[in-house]
């Protein structure tokens, strides 16, 4: 990991940076900046609607296609 750091400025209403600084602490960082890179990380790990979408009309294509199976139930599955 480099070491070198850039400073952010971020602009923010009082109340909103409250609630960054009480989450942080809730939440066991010892800075909001390392609550705020660990929320960011998060960020990079979700998927966009769009995506979800394509991924599910492709899951139902390969359904119809015979390509999946279907189960009554998770113990079926196992």
């Amino acid at each position: 990991m480099d070491d070198m750091r850039t400073v952010l400025n971020l602009s923010l209403p009082p109340k909103t940076a409250q609630v960054i600084k009480r989450q942080a602490k809730k939440r066991g960082f010892t800075t909001t900046s390392e609550y705020l890179r660990f929320l960011l990380s998060l960020d990079t790990e979700l998927i966009s609607a769009d995506e979800l979408l394509r991924m599910s009309q492709q899951a139902d294509r390969d359904y119809r296609a015979g390509k999946l199976k279907k189960f009554s139930s998770l113990a079926k599955f196992l």
